[in-house]
């Protein structure tokens, strides 16, 4: 399909590339690649399946993709993000088919929905499907949040739609990848919470920041949540109030063993550790204050 290109980071996927790239082999679209320097076999399968790689050693998420965009020198008019954990369902493959055979002039963007799995199993409860992510843009007219975490793709100069297939997230690593990841995750995520409490993003940054608005998308929606309600709640107190609300009100036990490890570990255990680096990190400045 020329009409569409998809950029993909990775470091060390070789356990995920394979399967990621024969999913979306079925659409004809070109596969760039921004590789992290990976000492595994992710470059080499990824070259034998077709893909174009760059090299570049890691930055951050939102920097390894706009430098993709900026020097993958991608020709197509449609653009689409895609992690190398992540997989087509058959039904998304023909689902933006059919939207690139005929996009409407006035769309820029399109949302599809992810399903999460975890062990080996659909997460399907706890408010945690459908998760709506706009990725797909015309080239030109999308750029990613440069946050630390929680990126999303920025649209400008046209509309947004909707593409009713899901894409699927199923890493083939183990917990302890998972963990470790998340451990990252975390420290990434108290630096996006200081820079807002000090209001120090920079003019480039505001002006690629998802809109935080309660009528807005779901993107949108979770954001305004997040800023207005879940960072005004203590520390401590706001990953338990957020675990009961996912696992008991949004029914998150249904999802059985593997479900309550994953919405304990997703939904409490992680966002705690964010607050005891938040905790750790406010300690020192006062014990360098005090000093």
């Amino acid at each position: 399909m020329d009409s569409l290109a998809i950029l993909i980071l990775t470091h060390n996927e070789e356990k995920n590339i394979e399967k990621c790239l024969a999913s979306i082999a079925p659409t004809g679209a070109r596969v760039y690649i921004v590789d992290s320097l990976s000492d595994d076999r992710t470059v080499e399968i990824a070259e034998s399946m077709g893909a174009i790689v760059l090299k570049r050693p890691w930055t951050t998420y939102a920097d390894q993709l706009n430098w993709g965009l900026d020097n993958a020198h991608i020709e197509t008019d449609w653009i689409m993000r895609m992690d190398a954990d992540e997989e087509f369902t058959p039904e998304l493959a023909s689902a933006i088919i059919n939207f690139l055979e005929d996009p409407p002039a006035d769309v820029a963007g399109a949302y599809i929905r992810r399903r999460v799995y975890f062990m080996g199993q659909w997460i399907r409860h706890g408010g945690y499907y459908p998760t709506w992510l706009l990725r797909i843009f015309r080239n030109g007219h999308g750029r990613c949040e440069t946050l630390f975490m929680d990126e999303h793709i920025v649209i400008t100069g046209g509309k947004t739609i909707s593409i009713n297939a899901d894409i699927i997230d199923k890493n083939n690593k183990d917990l302890t990848f998972w963990t470790d990841k998340h451990n990252k995750y975390a420290s990434r995520e108290v630096l996006d919470i200081l820079n807002k409490e000090r209001k120090q993003l920079d003019s480039p940054q505001k002006n690629t920041i998802v809109e935080a608005s309660i009528t807005g998308p779901q993107d949108s929606a979770r954001r305004w949540v997040k800023d207005k309600f879940y960072l005004r709640t203590p520390l401590f107190v706001r990953p338990l109030l957020y675990f009961i609300y996912r696992y008991f009100i949004r029914l998150g036990f249904m999802d059985g063993t593997r479900g309550l490890i994953f919405h304990f570990l997703q939904a409490f255990w992680y966002r705690f550790l964010v607050d005891a680096k938040l905790y750790e990190h406010r300690l020192r400045q006062q014990q360098k204050s005090d000093g």
